[in-house]
């Protein structure tokens, strides 16, 4: 494919996708890091991917800041889900534009040549972490987002591993019958979470005792 035109950042990026996904799977089903599903921290470590880590996570927070800001401004003139969503992301988006004037006025190429697509894939996003703010509270969509965050953090540096990336090029049916094999093994997990363990970890000790009995 490669000598017929494919570009290779394309082959590469559609094989690590079953891994990063995997990872994220692992993370939710044995960590206990529950995030934003599988779809929202898989699609944000690809926009880094697109606009490099630092200005990836620069334009996350500016999104996320600025959207929630816009949300307890609007949420006071009672108006529909819908229109009052339409608000916030064009409040997102001319934040985005100041930013993109900021690093054009500054010679930040960085910022002005990030990937258009990258960007507009996170304002998307806005609307889940409000989603969230309403049905979970505030607190708990934090907690998501960071966990989020972390994983698409995490899933950003295995995907620009070059070892991994010749990897996939050269034993790519291996890559994906392997990432297979891990995730039918992740459905049939009954144990507990890393993270349940801690947090039940005082009633696990009072039932150590009671079994050794």
């Amino acid at each position: 494919m490669i000598d017929r035109g494919v570009s290779e950042e394309t082959i590469i990026l559609l094989l690590m996708l079953p891994i990063v996904a995997t990872i994220i799977a692992f993370a939710r089903q044995v960590i206990g890091i529950k995030g934003f599903g599988i779809y929202t921290p898989l699609i944000i470590s690809f926009a880094f991917l697109a606009t490099g880590l630092k200005y990836g996570l620069a334009f996350f927070i500016i999104i996320i800041l600025v959207g929630t800001l816009t949300r307890l401004m609007v949420k006071r003139f009672r108006l529909l889900y819908l229109p009052r969503m339409a608000i916030v992301l064009t409040a997102v988006a001319l934040s985005i534009l100041v930013v993109f004037l900021e690093g054009a006025y500054s010679g930040r190429n960085g910022l002005t040549a990030a990937s258009i697509f990258a960007i507009i894939i996170m304002i998307t996003l806005v609307e889940k972490f409000i989603a969230s703010q309403i049905e979970r509270g505030r607190k708990e969509a934090i907690i998501l987002t960071i966990e989020t965050l972390i994983l698409s953090i995490i899933c950003y540096w295995v995907a620009i591993w070059p070892w991994l990336r010749d990897l996939v090029l050269i034993y790519p049916i291996l890559i994906i019958t392997g990432t297979i094999i891990i995730n039918v093994l992740l459905g049939k997990w009954t144990g507990l979470r890393i993270s349940e363990y801690a947090r039940f970890r005082k009633i696990i000790k009072s039932i150590e005792p009671s079994e050794k009995k």
